[in-house]
């Protein structure tokens, strides 16, 4: 419970808004703080806060905490990224009575990432309230695992208005017993068209409600609906100070989302990165692009809230010794984060919270060094990235993608640098003796030379198919523009294939494989010639990805990740494929390791 002390603090800052206006907190507050243990919040919560990494609030968070708690109807007009989910999610919280089952607080977002986001930052905040639940509803998920939330008894369901009506419609989601109903984002909600939606399911809500609303702008039918919908609505308002930083260069990509990790490579290879950081918007797209980042053959790790302590701590310590060149991570796994010498971030995704783009590019530039903030872009987030640049008040200009042509010309001009760098009259007489025996055979000296440079710098046009333009052309591949309901609910493309990712828990009823099956049997292999068939006693139950065994292998074993084979995963153990070459090499290697902090034991199969 909280002190005397608290609600003695917290109700200064009712007062204040009070003092200053029933309606709106005006400028000189914006940026007011205060601690989170000077708010009239429960232990739990401080205890979950701390854990997250936070002390201090932002404004809306002092401003808005203590209103929506008081049980009054509120408008917050403020930026995304301004921490706005803490700022409603803490009171809903707090106002949920574990022992009742029903569906107590429903939080309305425009889209799936942001659902999802939500619903993680509301499930830490609550993690030491015991008896808690919460889940997300949207498009893209199968409903089977959404009823099954349900039925068990969800207090805080977090949605999206076209999956949140299709619940109402089926008779699965109930608000009889609702107490508060909060629509974040409510100005998107309205730009992608969801008026309607929006305006159905209040009135499914009871009348004597809580209704808490956020958004960036105050549009005519933003008003119209506090309007229709709230009872004497406090309005607190709340903007930021521009955002610089001399020493970070920013630029923004125009990228296909299917393009991006092509995109990164050739940003990283031209501009000679040797440490990086990656942002992601979700866990399943931090395994995804480890995933492919290893099979190109990079020292690459995921670092997410799915894995244990031990397991980050880990995957730190390998990040900050320079082992792993390339963290991949969630914003909430990646807070704490202080690594000197990161070379650039990537901005995988557009961040769903704005604060977190300051968070993320901050962690380059440090120590009077230069850094560099890349950002993918591709046409539907174009609307975030001018939401962006309004609140950091910095202009991000646009960055051209480097063609094979331009990866081929560095290639080239680091090699020819580091051939001048050794050239040398002296020591070179084996090497001499060398190319007289190969000219003895009957080779010319330009084609012993490019034959070793072939073999140094590889084929140079080994992928004419690369070279297409990687921008995005905002159609689907029929030519179309995607509408509100296959963005909303998840519909598979019209070619006919789900995007990866967007039915990832049926995928786990199969075996995983990381590459393609020739056979058809996974407990024979893919059958490649050469490849060797390693046991390994770990499965999906210890929490064990693909990505994790080629973390590891790579690794320890210091062997690159295109090498490793097809991977099939079972429940409680796996098979991974290696050149036969490498098997001691790995099986010594491994020995005695761990993989997501579970020992691992790798031997032939049988």
């Amino acid at each position: 419970m909280f002190t005397k002390g608290r609600v003695a603090i917290a109700s200064k800052f009712i007062l204040i808004q009070c003092l200053t206006a029933s309606e709106v907190v005006k400028e000189n507050l914006f940026m007011q703080t205060v601690k989170f243990n000077e708010l009239p919040v429960s232990d739990y919560i401080l205890q979950a806060v701390e854990e997250m990494g936070f002390e201090d609030t932002t404004p809306i968070q002092a401003l808005a905490i203590p209103s929506v708690m008081s049980g009054r109807d509120v408008i917050g007009q403020a930026q995304t990224g301004t921490g706005k989910t803490a700022a409603f999610g803490i009171p809903a919280i707090e106002l949920v009575d574990p022992s009742d089952k029903s569906i107590q607080v429903l939080i309305m977002c425009p889209t799936r990432e942001l659902a999802l986001q939500v619903k993680e930052q509301i499930s830490a905040l609550a993690k030491y309230k015991r008896g808690l639940f919460v889940s997300a509803i949207y498009g893209g998920e199968s409903y089977e695992r959404q009823f099954a939330n349900l039925k068990r008894g969800s207090h805080i369901v977090v949605g999206t208005p076209g999956r949140i009506t299709d619940h109402i419609n089926r008779g699965t989601l109930k608000l009889n017993n609702l107490k508060m109903l909060v629509l974040d984002e409510a100005d998107e909600m309205l730009n992608m068209g969801f008026r309607e939606d929006i305006e159905n399911i209040l009135t499914f809500a009871p009348e004597e409600r809580q209704t808490v609303l956020f958004s960036a702008t105050m549009s005519k039918e933003i008003m119209s609906i506090t309007k229709r919908f709230q009872k004497d609505p406090e309005l607190i308002k709340v903007t930021r100070k521009e955002i610089t930083n001399d020493n970070i260069e920013q630029l923004y990509f125009n990228v296909r989302r299917e393009a991006k990790t092509e995109a990164m490579v050739r940003l990283m290879e031209v501009n000679e990165l040797k440490l990086m950081l990656v942002f992601c918007n979700t866990k399943a797209k931090v395994d995804e692009v480890v995933d492919e980042l290893h099979t190109r053959g990079y020292a690459a790790e995921g670092l997410h809230g799915d894995m244990r302590q031990a397991a980050r701590n880990q995957v730190l310590n390998k990040f900050k010794a320079g082992t792993t060149t390339i963290l991949v991570a969630t914003d909430v796994a990646a807070r704490g984060i202080d690594v000197a010498g990161v070379d650039a971030v990537f901005n995988y995704d557009v961040p769903l919270d704005l604060e977190y783009y300051v968070h993320r590019i901050g962690r380059t530039g440090r120590a009077g060094k230069l850094g560099k903030a890349f950002m993918f872009v591709s046409n539907r987030d174009k609307g975030k990235l001018r939401d962006l640049q309004h609140y950091t008040k910095v202009v991000i200009d646009e960055g051209k993608i480097p063609t094979l042509a331009d990866l081929n010309k560095t290639k080239i001009q680091r090699f020819k640098e580091k051939i001048l760098a050794n050239v040398s009259e002296e020591g070179n007489e084996q090497y001499e003796a060398l190319i007289d025996d190969l000219k003895e055979q009957g080779c010319y000296t330009h084609h012993i030379v490019s034959a070793l440079l072939r073999m140094q710098l590889g084929d140079l046009n080994r992928n004419p198919a690369a070279e297409m333009d990687l921008s995005d052309g905002g159609r689907s591949r029929d030519g179309r523009s995607a509408g509100r309901g296959e963005r909303e609910r998840g519909a598979a493309p019209r070619g006919g294939r789900m995007e990866r990712g967007y039915d990832r828990e049926r995928e786990r009823e199969r075996p995983s494989h990381r590459k393609g099956n020739r056979n058809g049997d996974p407990k024979m292999g893919s059958g490649e010639p050469g490849m060797v068939r390693l046991f390994l006693n770990l499965g999906r139950k210890d929490n064990v990805s693909p990505n994790h065994i080629v973390g590891a292998i790579t690794s320890e074993s210091h062997i690159p990740g295109k090498a490793i084979g097809q991977i099939d995963m079972y429940d409680k153990f796996s098979f991974v494929e290696i050149p036969e070459r490498e098997v001691d090499k790995v099986i010594r290697g491994m020995k005695g390791k761990t993989i997501n902090a579970r020992e691992a034991n790798l031997e032939v199969a049988k």
